[in-house]
């Protein structure tokens, strides 16, 4: 995360996202549900998967380390993540994320 980051990838990232997922509004909508469907605590994850980009999402303390996967970017969606801002709003909160707080830079430095 950074302040005023989100928005439409850069580098080799916007690459693979439009390879992968057919565009990065179509990234941002899957990565999203991933999120939203995590009932209770964990994770929503971009990762690499056989050599391609996917969605995750993980519950409680689990990675995709732990499956052979490699994490990119991941969102928090334990409600000490969010509560205090967007209170039950979790849709609310991974709009300001994806909009304004990923750091792609440092999702390109980790997808090289």
């Amino acid at each position: 995360m950074k302040p005023g980051g989100g928005g439409a990838p850069t580098g080799a990232a916007a690459g693979k996202i439009r390879a992968d997922f057919g565009g990065y509004d179509a990234f941002v909508q899957k990565f999203k549900d991933a999120a939203l469907s995590q009932f209770g605590s964990g994770w929503a994850w971009l990762v690499v998967q056989n050599g391609k980009l996917a969605i995750q999402r993980t519950s409680n303390a689990d990675t995709p380390v732990a499956h052979g996967d490699r994490p990119l970017l991941t969102v928090d969606v334990w409600e000490h993540a969010y509560y205090l801002d967007y209170q039950n709003r979790r849709g609310d909160y991974l709009d300001v994320f994806t909009n304004h707080l990923v750091s792609w830079e440092f999702v390109n430095s980790h997808l090289a």
